[in-house]
């Protein structure tokens, strides 16, 4: 079985891999719902809270699944991926850990009453957040992701246009701050809200053995950190009690832009192995007293606005521009920074730590619509003459510092090297034609991406897709296992050509059904992957690891050779990361009305030959079903 390393080397836990799988949910609520009467709801309100936060308290607790439920869930995911001999073995480690006196139960009994400890709000959160995230010490480089926005005609001067973007943050950030930032619903059922208070005034620490989040005041710290030739500058966006307008902020970008100079590139530290950025850290703190000053400006900053000197035009250059830039430009450590080009283009990157990535969406869907309709007042043009210049961040760099720093450039070049990225713009059809067929827009995406892998592949491998279970209180995330005996059926189905039309439909639809149905057990908590990530975590350190955790298929089926999921929103042009293991692939989509967005990375595997597939997948699936139509349903 395929065991995964890292670039230094050392091997990842099986949670590891499973975790940079761990993006997204980001079917965001209709907006209708954000407006559903809290009566109608049945959950109790927390006045004192503030509209944000009301619900918190009274959402579920996370549950605990039943374990027998969850060992059949489990060896039924398997099957498709094993041989029938390596099936029997993973069969009776599974049978041995959940018998009666078993040591799945003894497990099972402590995760029960770790999840009703009244102290314990979500019996995941703790141990999900440091094992998936912040003790990982590979670059964040792979674990971030990106959102590439579509352009803004109207605002081409890139000045303009981060001025714009940064009214609408605030806007954004003062519902945040003040809690008046409605929730979201899964049709009735408020989500949890309290991962926006990583959004802003954030910054991830590097530290041995875990990193750490640090959360700043914002009734103290009212500054953006604006970058531009690597120089870092504090730009503050109230002055006098009284926010910058939109031309005020204008008028900070040209400033920034005028004054900066190419500076040492302190920024390349963020994107190191977080064992070395934890050293270097310590590096630059002692080099001069006044650096620790200058670090808390940087790490308190409201958001970050990264000024490029680049000109993206091609979709795959936008989404390397967005995804990692040039490595300087940025301060990676920060969970929002948005990036503004010469040429005007925008996106977005955040950092994954403590958020999914429901929370950025709502915010870039919030930033470009309030731009786009221009519902904000952008028009003020009133300028006051005191305001304080933008100001430079200056840090004393040592030669010590100056050798981490190219060190830190020239590991980010090799990283950056080692990869490939392609976009597939598919421009056939989108989430229109696939409901006029009847089916689930993203499973439809899923068996897309199955058939493309088997194509390339000639079989089917562990695939993961994010679900959302922010229903819950600390809710974040569980995995969808796509591969199914239904969806391997289907896809050896397609390359059969003694099976007609309608065989090959009748499969199709059963796979999504199978598709659907663990994305819905997955959604309520009742996955496998978490679950078992929780019993494992009760082990003693003098308990021998019980045969499940042994076997090569454990650690097989969560190695995800595909990392999944999706987002749509028609005001992005792409989103993406990175694969989660050397030999996969990192598939991000979006299903808009009339198109469908493919962004796929690798470690050179062939990302455009992916790319080919995925684009040949998507017209053998509809053909098919078109073909299988009644006539007069056949000219959807």
């Amino acid at each position: 079985m395929v065991q995964e390393h890292g670039n230094d080397g050392e091997k990842r836990t099986e949670e590891q891999q499973v975790c940079f799988a761990s993006r997204f949910a980001l079917k965001l609520p209709d907006p209708e719902s954000e407006r559903y009467l809290t009566k109608n709801i049945g959950h109790k309100e927390d006045p004192f809270k503030g509209p944000m936060l009301r619900f918190e308290e009274s959402l579920p607790k996370l549950p605990v699944p039943p374990l027998e439920e969850t060992a059949a869930k489990y060896l039924k995911s398997v099957q498709p991926l094993l041989s029938s001999s390596e099936l029997a073995s993973t069969t009776k480690a599974v049978q041995d850990f959940i018998r009666p006196d078993g040591v799945g139960h003894k497990l099972q009994e402590k995760l029960i009453a770790r999840r009703n400890d009244p102290k314990i709000r979500n019996w995941l959160y703790d141990w999900w957040n440091d094992a998936a995230y912040l003790a990982y010490r590979d670059s964040v480089i792979y674990s971030s992701y990106f959102y590439s926005h579509r352009d803004d005609r109207k605002r081409r001067i890139p000045s303009k246009r981060a001025a714009a973007i940064s009214t609408a943050v605030l806007e954004f950030k003062k519902q945040v701050d003040q809690g008046t930032l409605e929730p979201e619903y899964a049709k009735t059922q408020p989500m949890a809200m309290d991962s926006y208070q990583w959004l802003f005034n954030v910054s991830r620490v590097p530290a041995r053995p875990s990193d750490y989040p640090v959360k700043y005041s914002f009734t103290e710290h009212k500054h953006i950190l604006v970058i531009r030739k690597n120089q870092l500058f504090k730009v503050l966006h109230e002055v006098d009690g009284k926010q910058l307008n939109t031309a005020e902020l204008e008028q900070q970008f040209e400033r920034v832009y005028a004054k900066a100079e190419k500076g040492p590139a302190l920024g390349a530290l963020t994107t190191e192995h977080r064992d070395i950025w934890t050293d270097a850290r310590e590096i630059l703190l002692r080099a001069h007293p006044s650096n620790a000053k200058a670090l808390k400006e940087v790490e308190s900053a409201s958001f970050v606005v990264c000024l490029d000197d680049a000109s993206p035009v091609t979709l795959e250059e936008r989404a390397h521009q967005y995804w990692h830039g040039d490595g300087a430009n940025r301060w990676y450590d920060k969970p929002a920074q948005f990036i503004i080009n010469d040429n005007g283009t925008a996106g977005f990157m955040g950092e994954h730590a403590m958020m999914d990535g429901t929370s950025t969406l709502r915010l870039n869907e919030f930033v470009n619509n309030v731009v786009f309709k221009n519902t904000l007042d952008f028009s003020d043009s009133s300028v006051r003459s005191h305001l304080p210049d933008p100001t430079l961040i200056h840090f004393h760099v040592t030669k010590e510092l100056q050798a981490e720093i190219e060190r830190a450039q020239k590991d980010f070049n090799e990283v950056i090297d080692a990869h490939e990225l392609r976009v597939q713009a598919y421009q056939a059809y989108g989430k229109g034609l696939i409901k006029k067929l009847k089916c689930s827009p993203d499973a439809y995406v899923q068996m897309i991406i199955q058939l493309a892998y088997f194509k390339m592949y000639g079989k089917n491998r562990p695939t993961y897709e994010s679900v959302m279970t922010r229903r819950f209180q600390q809710g974040r995330t569980e995995a969808c296992r796509s591969v199914s005996a239904e969806s391997v059926a289907f896809c050896k189905a397609m390359a059969d050509d003694s099976l007609d039309a309608s065989e090959k439909a009748v499969l199709f639809h059963k796979a999504l059904k199978a598709h659907v149905a663990y994305v819905a057990q997955a959604s309520v908590g009742q996955g496998v992957d978490r679950h078992l990530f929780g019993l494992k975590k009760l082990l003693g350190p003098d308990d021998e690891v019980p045969a499940i955790y042994q076997d090569p298929a454990y650690a097989y089926s969560s190695t995800w050779f595909i990392s999944t999921s999706q987002l749509s929103s028609e005001f992005l042009n792409g989103f993406g990361w990175s694969q989660v293991v050397d030999p996969g692939f990192g598939i991000a989509y979006m299903i808009n009305e009339n198109s469908i967005n493919f962004n796929i990375i690798s470690k050179k595997l062939g990302s455009d030959r992916m790319s080919f597939y995925l684009n040949e997948a998507a017209g053998d699936i509809r053909d098919l079903l078109l073909s299988t139509l009644e006539p007069a349903k056949a000219k959807l």
